[in-house]
């Protein structure tokens, strides 16, 4: 009898674990391969969104670049050279876009002084990569951009960052934690802590209400990718950047909730500013307040970088 409940106790734990690495491996596979959207569906949207000139990009100075990431794969990307400056953007998109997501904002920038760098995030796009790491890899893969860009332009230009969503955070966290290699930053709707956006995804799509998820989610990052969730949590590397930083969101946003940038507004130490746009669902501000999003991000590079160029040219 005895033997019996040790055989009946035996399965019962054997089930609850093949039950629990099933929900880990699912959990970690949405995570890790989060599905991407089509190359084409992009490049289509927002040729028909009239935010792409098809007439502009064919014909715009550019010069396509492969560069080694730390992390053993190529990044693909495209320098714009619409001006005859050195002054140049990094233009950091988010999870499931590409490049071409970014050409909007290099128009903008173009419009404000400056070249562009847009590239494709690692497994997105053309560049190279197994999984999505929310910024953990991705990362490194900014500082090989900068590096990069830098070597081309010189010490003498001025370099900024503009990240949008998992760009944004994927910036943030190279500056606090990399280097704060940059001029000066733009962080669009980037998430503050990668441990709570799980929570709150997992809350909104599903019955559960437990922590359960988001320890499996930790667990089986570190076993299959390497990295821990408190290692990508941006409200804690932002306290280490010192150049100029714009914070801006959308109220709208129910995806990557705005708490979560005045956040990391109030770690950051000055200089530093914040825009909060009422209308706008996620990565939704600058298609829905070009001119006030342009003319907020002009404000701050007038406020804290040209200001201080024009400084050192009187001195």
């Amino acid at each position: 009898m005895k033997r019996k409940k040790v055989i009946w106790l035996s399965s019962i734990i054997t089930t609850l674990s093949a039950i629990t690495t099933g929900f880990g491996f699912m959990v970690t596979n949405r995570l890790m391969y989060i599905k991407k959207k089509d190359d084409h569906f992009i490049y289509d949207r927002e040729l028909k969104a009239q935010r792409f000139d098809e007439n502009w990009y064919n014909n715009c100075p550019k010069e396509e670049l492969s560069i080694d990431s730390p992390n053993g794969y190529p990044i693909k990307g495209i320098f714009f050279k619409p001006l005859e400056t050195n002054n140049t953007i990094i233009i950091c998109h988010g999870v499931t876009e590409n490049k071409i997501n970014s050409v909007r904002y290099a128009r903008m920038f173009e419009r404000l002084g400056f070249n562009s760098f847009v590239f494709d995030h690692r497994r997105h796009g053309e560049s190279g990569g197994k999984t999505t790491s929310y910024g953990y890899y991705e990362k490194f893969d900014i500082a090989a951009v900068v590096s990069t860009v830098k070597s081309i332009v010189g010490s003498e230009a001025v370099l900024g960052i503009h990240g949008e969503s998992m760009g944004a955070a994927s910036m943030i966290l190279y500056a606090g934690l990399v280097e704060d290699g940059a001029d000066f930053y733009i962080a669009d709707c980037g998430f503050s802590n990668f441990s709570e956006l799980i929570a709150q995804i997992v809350k909104k799509e599903t019955i559960l209400r437990t922590k359960l998820p988001v320890r499996l989610a930790d667990f089986f990052l570190r076993l299959r990718d390497g990295y821990s969730l408190k290692s990508v949590t941006p409200k804690e590397a932002v306290k280490n950047i010192q150049s100029p930083m714009l914070f801006i969101h959308s109220m709208e946003d129910d995806f990557i909730l705005p708490y979560m940038t005045k956040e990391m507004y109030e770690e950051k130490s000055e200089p530093k500013m914040l825009k909060l746009f009422e209308k706008g669902a996620h990565a939704q501000s600058f298609n829905q307040n070009q001119q006030e999003y342009e003319e907020i991000v002009s404000e701050f590079l007038q406020k804290y970088i040209f200001i201080r160029e024009l400084e050192k040219e009187i001195s």
